[in-house]
């Protein structure tokens, strides 16, 4: 299945892209989808580390077992914060 990853912030700084197209397994959980991502792009881990990111799954937030379907988005991006 196709989805598309969208970075943010500080992560799309590390990466170098705001968006890529990636495949996954049919029933993934964003937090496999994340360490696949991380194998693509392992500057993301280095710089980031997992604790440090969160994703949202078609602009909501998600928790590591959100399954992805085929077309989803997947953001990823650092803490926010506000004041």
């Amino acid at each position: 299945m196709n989805v598309k990853v969208l970075f943010f912030g500080a992560t799309a700084d590390t990466v170098g892209k705001r968006e890529v197209e990636m495949s996954f397994d049919e029933e993934t959980a964003a937090s496999a989808a994340l360490s696949q991502i991380f194998e693509k792009f392992p500057e993301l881990q280095k710089n980031h580390g997992r604790k440090s990111l969160h994703f949202a799954v078609n602009q909501k937030y998600a928790d590591d077992d959100e399954i992805i379907n085929d077309g989803d988005e997947l953001a990823v991006f650092t803490a926010v914060s506000g004041g």
